[in-house]
């Protein structure tokens, strides 16, 4: 972490968070870019009810947070890692988002370490991916920055109006990470 650069703890997410992150995410493809086809825009109070419902229970599927700045009490972001799957040690991390006044500190890094840490150290798992619109290259740098490297692209993976929009699948290894 750079000097004077705030550090970002991550917390679960509840329902209460539902509401700001609808704020974040003003359009269909700011949902899109943020979640891919998971979601229909707008966001709405029910879609939280199934978006939490694989977080729920004593084996969760999907491990949600919320990025939190302890020293000004404030949210400033959103991460999740899905489809933990203990038996093959993998998981995806998902749904990164930075609240848009925040960004470009540094904090979406920050949160994808820790959600990396927790799935190597806490969840010990072996292998972590993620998938990330090919024209995001803020997020791909994030990403490139904390060890993930690129595996392939999915070409036209969604469409968004006239046009379709592509994306890199990327990966990280537990014994990269440990070694990194």
């Amino acid at each position: 972490m750079a000097a004077g650069q705030p550090e970002v703890v991550l917390q679960p997410f509840t329902p209460d968070d539902f509401v700001r992150l609808i704020g974040w995410i003003p359009s269909t493809q700011a949902l899109v870019q943020w979640a891919g086809p998971s979601f229909h825009f707008p966001l709405d109070p029910g879609q939280a009810d199934e978006y939490l419902a694989p977080a729920r229970g004593p084996s969760p599927m999907r491990r949600i947070f919320r990025a939190v700045l302890p020293t000004a009490d404030e949210v400033v972001g959103h991460i999740d890692l899905s489809n933990i799957d203990p038996e093959n040690r993998v998981a995806s991390v998902c749904r990164v988002l930075i609240d848009p006044a925040r960004r470009g500190l540094g904090l979406g890094e920050q949160m994808v370490r820790q959600v990396v840490r927790i799935g190597f150290d806490e969840l010990h798992l072996h292998r972590l991916d993620l998938r990330v619109f090919d024209f995001n290259t803020p997020a791909i740098a994030c990403y490139e920055k904390v060890g993930f490297v690129r595996e392939g692209r999915l070409r036209d993976w969604v469409r968004m109006q006239d046009t379709y929009w592509s994306v890199l699948v990327m990966s990280l290894l537990e014994t990269d990470w440990h070694q990194g």
